[in-house]
């Protein structure tokens, strides 16, 4: 019988810390998770992460792993490291990748962040299969983004490249938890999008299910319920939300020109209640060369297990470029 040859994904949360082995062409053999609080020492959290990995190609009949991927927030693919995580348990810097390759020193151990990993799953197993210039966008807790140009990730000098969410659409405008102002992903994220019905409903005397609420008190799938059924209020946050997206989405297309925008997360499930009013703005603000030319689109990981998917792409890409 052949070996069947996997990699393992890893996606580490603050909550909890998933893993999946996962085939080339995107089969999940079998899934674990544990607690990621739970450990709070490092090196106690590195020996789970050599046991849960051991203990799973175990349990696949004739598996050979050939690969491990690491998506982590502020994952940084130059140096293997995790930085300053503010939502994890461990401060500093954490060498995960070197810690872990030392128990698996004849596998690849790639690392890098959430939105990244995510980008790469759209490439290897989405829409992107076919696409060497794409851009692609998380719309949830916050913004992430993951910028692929020629074919490749695009990381900067020190790894840390991409970060849409962090681009200011207006001056002085909400605070984020970078610290700054104005940052797109306090305006277009799940937090964004509520606080934008928060300032219409202060603003007016619109009737609307979210008047007496706290924002505490509904989520932006509440929005996107609400606005189909007709709420004024919910669908105008949708239509400032889009128009922020699209402005911000257009300026990006002037530095990478991508073939398309793969929009992911919480926001993006809302269909075209986002996606038109993003759409119209992006057309309204690209420069004349690209009108028509640049197309955005849905995720095709948004039904998926993306969080493992997009783990085990970084191995794959890696694999698949004849490093191994």
């Amino acid at each position: 019988m052949d070996t069947k040859k996997l990699v393992v994904g890893i996606d580490i949360g603050g909550t909890n810390t998933k893993f999946g082995m996962v085939d080339r062409i995107g089969n999940i053999y079998v899934e674990e998770n544990i607690s990621t609080p739970f450990y709070s020492d490092f090196d106690d959290y590195i020996n789970a992460l050599k046991d849960v990995i051991t203990k799973l190609e175990s349990n696949v009949a004739d598996a050979e792993i050939i690969g491990i991927g690491i998506g982590a927030p502020n994952g940084n693919h130059n140096n293997g490291t995790i930085a300053l995580a503010a939502n994890l348990p461990w401060k500093g810097i954490l060498p995960i990748v070197a810690k872990l390759q030392k128990f698996f020193p004849n596998t690849c151990v790639i690392l890098d962040n959430d939105a990244n990993a995510a980008a790469i799953g759209e490439m290897i197993y989405g829409g992107a299969a076919k696409m060497r210039d794409f851009l692609f966008v998380t719309l949830g807790t916050g913004v992430g983004s993951g910028f692929v140009a020629n074919g490749e990730m695009i990381y900067g000098y020190d790894g840390l490249a991409g970060e849409l969410g962090h681009v200011i659409v207006e001056k002085n405008g909400r605070q984020c938890g970078c610290g700054r102002y104005g940052c797109l992903e306090t305006y277009t994220s799940a937090v964004g999008i509520k606080r934008t019905v928060s300032e219409l409903l202060a603003k007016s005397n619109e009737d609307s299910i979210f008047r007496h609420k706290s924002l505490d008190e509904f989520e932006a799938k509440n929005i996107a319920e609400a606005a189909q059924n007709g709420d004024k209020i919910a669908i105008e946050a949708f239509q400032i939300t889009g128009e922020i997206l699209g402005l911000a989405l257009a300026n990006a297309v002037a530095i990478t020109v991508p073939e398309a925008i793969f929009l992911f997360g919480g926001l993006a499930k809302a269909g075209s209640l986002i996606f038109d009013p993003t759409i119209a703005s992006f057309e309204k603000n690209i420069l004349k060369v690209w009108k028509n030319k640049i197309k955005i689109l849905p995720s095709e990981l948004q039904n998926k297990d993306v969080s493992i998917l997009g783990s085990a792409s970084l191995a794959w890409n890696y694999i698949n470029k004849g490093a191994l």
